[in-house]
């Protein structure tokens, strides 16, 4: 079973991740959220397993060119969801869904090396 790495091509952590898989020769697929779009049932999982706050990228470009109302509407799981499901480049990159059920927010090199020695 393979790893599945989802993000936005152009995101230069997204970038860096992806290479760094194929450096360890991890076998991953890569799901694009501008292409694609965010899985909802997915989206539901991270969500339950990571937290909506972890989701959530507060400190991204997109997230400060919302509007206030929009920021500031943010204040709970469902309000979060559906930011996310509106604008995915809110969400906090890459996320990572890993062969033994674990999911990953963001790009850790040392983590990540514990995940795949196992």
């Amino acid at each position: 079973m393979a790893a599945t790495l989802y993000g936005i091509p152009n995101c230069d952590t997204v970038r860096k991740a992806r290479a760094w898989l194929a450096e360890q020769g991890v076998d991953h697929q890569f799901h694009d959220f501008k292409k694609q779009g965010v899985p909802r049932p997915r989206l539901a999982a991270w969500m339950q397993q990571v937290g909506w706050e972890k989701l959530l990228n507060r400190k991204g470009t997109m997230w400060r060119k919302l509007d206030d109302a929009t920021r500031e509407g943010v204040t709970d799981a469902d309000s979060a969801r559906a930011v996310m499901l509106a604008q995915p480049s809110v969400i906090k990159r890459p996320v990572v869904e890993w062969p033994g059920g674990e999911t990953t927010v963001g790009f850790d090199p040392a983590a990540w090396a514990l995940l795949v020695c196992r």
